[in-house]
């Protein structure tokens, strides 16, 4: 009977081992294998922009941006270097729920520079996406962060790569800025985007890359899609959906954006348990794209860079050490497996010691790489809670509005009808509070909003003026 189970065990133990392997190394293996022998028969196509400016498409650099009021001057300035004709480069801000100086900067400093799409209700990035791409009309959107800076002929190679009529979107590469001072965090994620800077560089060559990052990305405007309003991935969902059309990401290496690395674990982990729990969400909403008799080689490469790493292979890699010690109980080979095992508590324990060196802000390339690649696996896991929580908020809505000189506090109203009868649902006593959660709200039903600040003259409340009715649809 032990002969049995230890023959299960070890086929378990080894085909985990085997996804573990395949998903971080042997996948970037047998892609440069296939990319190698692809171009043995089909050479790349050299393409060129137009000879004259004239011939350039118009562009849309597109900037969802909230509360970026420390970095409107920087990426301003970085946006009007760009390497492109200025009569066709429109920039966009679309600062949604901003309540800080942003809109303020960008209309005294930077007035007639650029286009600037503000409403007080906050939704987040998606639907602040989704509502100011209804009001681009280029042909070309070029998507960046607000807090990161781009190379100067950024614009034009993404142009360039748009040639092809079977490019749909064009994926810049990700950079991070790492400091000398800079500890485990903006080190280890360093290491990690170099490292996937390379796999969608051959994802790309061999087909297409597996989606785009927020950072720098571009789409064809016709093909942009408006998603779920509490996607969490949206650059990643966007990109893909375009592919499911019959289009391709291109992978643009002199394109790029920089981005400082992460100030610390913890703001990193904050981040990676984010995108862990986008990634599931993902997988959930391109269920399609899992068909490789409908998307093929697409399906291939979605399912080995992305759909492992956020599914099992977490699961699998954590399950390998009690496994490893079960079958070295139940009478396996103590010399193979014993080898194995200490190889695992040698990895955790290095792991372990790159911990307590990111405590210490001590740099240490050798150590970030098994630190890192635990802490990504741990975060997955912690990314289903995250999803979890995530669903539970689905129907709430967080109001803002600005700040009233000499306001003791404010009162929030609600109604269900344009005409209807207002409800007042708060009545906020801190003059320094802006911004409310409004919870229980019902899918597919229309609300509306509006705010009134007061002031105390002794025991009595004097009222100013109500804000704008704010109309917001579930």
């Amino acid at each position: 009977m032990n002969e049995i189970i230890t023959l299960c065990l070890e086929i378990i133990f080894w085909f985990a081992l085997f996804i573990v392997f395949y998903t971080y190394l042997g996948y970037g293996i047998v892609l440069y294998v296939l990319v190698k022998l692809k171009e043995l028969f089909v050479k790349p196509v050299k393409r060129s922009l137009p000879a004259s400016d004239a011939g350039l498409p118009e562009v849309t650099l597109f900037i969802t941006a909230f509360n970026e009021e420390d970095v409107i001057d920087e990426k301003m300035e970085n946006s009007l270097e760009l390497d492109y004709p200025a009569d066709k480069l429109h920039i966009v801000w679309v600062t949604d729920g901003s309540n800080d100086g942003t809109n303020e900067r960008l209309k005294t400093r930077w007035q007639g520079k650029a286009t600037i799409h503000f409403q007080p209700l906050r939704q987040g990035k998606t639907a602040a996406m989704t509502r100011g791409m209804t009001l681009v009309d280029t042909p070309l959107v070029v998507f960046t962060d607000a807090n990161t800076m781009v190379n100067r002929e950024a614009i034009q190679e993404i142009v360039l790569a748009f040639q092809d009529p079977k490019v749909g979107c064009v994926a810049g590469e990700k950079r991070i800025a790492v400091q000398t001072k800079d500890g485990a965090a903006a080190g280890g994620e360093g290491i990690y985007w170099k490292y996937e800077s390379t796999l969608k560089a051959l994802d790309a060559r061999l087909y297409s890359a597996v989606g785009a990052a927020g950072e720098l990305f571009a789409v064809r405007r016709e093909l942009f899609e408006a998603m779920e309003p509490d996607t969490l991935l949206d650059d990643f969902i966007l990109s893909l959906r375009i592919t499911m059309k019959g289009y391709t990401i291109a992978y643009c290496t002199n394109a790029y954006a920089i981005e400082s690395g992460s100030a610390d674990m913890r703001e990193e982990e904050k981040r990676k348990v984010r995108i862990a729990a986008g990634g599931l969400q993902s997988i959930w909403r391109l269920r399609p794209l899992l068909n490789p008799f409908r998307y093929g080689t697409l399906s291939f490469q979605y399912t080995s860079h992305r759909v492992l790493r956020w599914s099992i292979t977490p699961f699998l890699l954590f399950a390998l050490f009690p496994l490893n010690i079960a079958i070295l109980l139940l009478g396996g080979s103590t010399i193979f497996y014993g080898v194995l095992l200490a190889m695992q508590v040698l990895f955790y324990g290095l792991g372990y010691w790159g911990y307590y060196l990111s405590t210490k802000q001590i740099k240490n390339k050798l150590l970030f790489i098994p630190y890192y690649f635990l802490f990504m696996n741990v975060n997955v896991l912690k990314g289903i809670r995250y999803l979890k929580k995530k669903k539970g908020k689905k129907n709430t809505l967080t109001l803002s509005w600005k700040k009233i000189t000499d306001a003791n506090g404010y009162e929030v109203y609600q109604a269900t009808k344009a005409k209807g009868k207002y409800k007042k649902i708060k009545t906020i006593s801190k003059a320094k509070t802006t911004k409310l959660t409004v919870k229980k709200l019902k899918a597919k039903k229309t609300y509306y909003f509006k705010v009134r600040a007061y002031k105390k003259n002794g025991k009595q409340k004097l009222f100013g003026t109500y804000s704008k009715v704010l109309k917001v649809k579930m």
